[in-house]
């Protein structure tokens, strides 16, 4: 192995929630060089006899004071740019979290800070080492695979709403959509919600009907962003 110099792997997290009708990205704020007081996606050095996986939970635990949350995630990409880190050779192994809105997290380890930051107000280019760049892959991600998947579930609690499960794609792929055309699409494509038998209570207006997610994980067909459609 003489022949092969070392290198890091680190794993790193965009994870995505939806607050106050913005989609909103989890930071840290480095308290430790090199980028020192900049934001900064959670995550950190995986270790030696370590799942990739297991770094990217553990990691989201310690720099936030999350507990380890229902949501989904899934391996996003791998970054490994020689001059990404100042410190070394380190290739990172990034991942997608979506989840239901979530409390403040409480910074650990050695983040300074821990926040929920809308996407929309955040200067990617300020974000350290290449996280900009794994944030705007993440977010592309999230937004693909809406058109595909049931995934827009992932952001809502264990029973919504189909107004709920509107205000999701409509936050995420930053558009309006037709109420009812929209309510067409989610009952009537097999397998993407189940009714949960009950309906909202209190507040104004009339009661709406609740639902749960279903068992389908492929949307067919596909419900395509605005701009996506031919």
């Amino acid at each position: 192995m003489a022949d092969y110099p070392p290198f890091a792997v680190t794993a790193d997290l965009v994870v995505l929630t939806v607050r106050a009708d913005e989609l909103h990205v989890l930071l840290v704020r480095r308290g430790v060089p090199p980028y020192e007081g900049r934001w900064a996606l959670p995550g950190g050095f995986v270790g030696i006899d370590e799942d990739l996986v297991d770094a990217a939970v553990r990691e989201l635990t310690e720099e936030t004071g999350l507990p380890q949350p229902a949501g989904h995630l899934e391996q996003l990409g791998t970054y490994g740019r020689p001059s990404r880190d100042p410190r070394g050779r380190v290739v990172t192994v990034a991942w997608l979290a979506l989840l239901p809105d979530l409390p403040t997290p409480v910074a650990g380890s050695d983040a300074a800070a821990a926040d929920w930051v809308p996407v929309n107000r955040l200067d990617r280019a300020r974000l350290a080492f290449d996280h900009g760049r794994i944030l705007a892959d993440g977010l592309e991600r999230a937004r693909a695979k809406l058109e595909y998947t049931a995934l827009a579930t992932a952001f809502c609690p264990p029973e919504f709403t189909v107004a709920q499960l509107r205000a999701v794609y409509e936050t995420v792929w930053d558009t309006a959509l037709d109420p009812r055309n929209f309510h067409r699409k989610v009952t009537g494509t097999p397998g993407f919600v189940e009714p949960a038998g009950r309906s909202t209570e209190g507040g104004r207006g009339r009661p709406a009907r609740l639902f749960r997610r279903g068992p389908a994980t492929l949307l067919h067909p596909p419900m395509l962003r605005p701009s996506a459609r031919t």
